[in-house]
């Protein structure tokens, strides 16, 4: 599964970068307001960090404003992904990104029909917000398998994107569901790494290397 960080801070991605674990960025307009960044300086600064796929989000909502949008994004940098709202309008401009060669991220994603919908309109990724869901005490990872399923089964090329990831718990389990990626934020992606026993077995190595080191002198 591949993972990306969920975040517009530069440090924090690069920081993640380093740990040879990230395989791509999403962003959106929260976290851009967040860093206090515009877009269009932000997202090439990004690419230039990350060696993946970059999702960068537009704020239209109709069908015209989305495909002038998405296209200006899209010079950015070869690696820009153009993160779609799944709305009517939104799968309109899909199509014809699809068409132009332009990669998609279709967002805020909420049921299986959504999801079936953006990939026959032709969509990169799908992104299920499951965190969402699990706040209005529904599973959002029934969701994550039943949209896995339905591209299994009519071959659909479009990558289910995790999203709304809240948990280390929902990275495992989005990963025994077949999710093609997931994006995390940093604090989770490093919460991954964490482990009591690793944490007492490298203090009890320490503490063993520190004894002979004193007995040798």
């Amino acid at each position: 599964m591949k993972l990306f960080i969920d975040s517009a801070d530069l440090k924090e991605i690069k920081d993640c970068v380093e740990m040879g674990v990230v395989d791509g960025c999403t962003t959106n307009p929260s976290l851009l307001a967040k860093v206090g960044r515009k877009i269009e300086t932000v997202i090439p600064e990004i690419c230039e960090i990350v060696d993946g796929p970059v999702s960068a989000e537009v704020v239209a909502i109709d069908a015209e404003g989305i495909l002038k949008e998405g296209r200006v994004l899209a010079k950015l940098h070869k690696n820009v992904v153009v993160k779609v709202p799944l709305i009517a309008e939104g799968l309109k401009a899909v199509k014809v990104f699809t068409k132009e060669g332009i990669k998609t991220n279709v967002t805020l994603c909420f049921s299986a029909n959504q999801a079936l919908l953006a990939a026959k309109a032709g969509a990169t990724y799908i992104s299920p917000f499951i965190g969402r869901i699990d706040d209005t005490s529904h599973e959002g990872m029934k969701l994550i398998e039943d949209i896995v399923a339905i591209y299994e089964n009519f071959g659909f090329e479009t990558q289910v994107l995790t999203a709304s990831v809240r948990s280390p718990l929902h990275v495992v389990q989005a990963a025994l569901l077949g999710s093609h990626c997931a994006t995390i934020p940093a604090s989770i992606l490093k919460l991954l790494l964490k482990h009591p026993l690793t944490d007492s077995g490298l203090e009890k190595f320490l503490e063993d290397t520190k004894k002979n080191a004193e007995k040798a002198k």
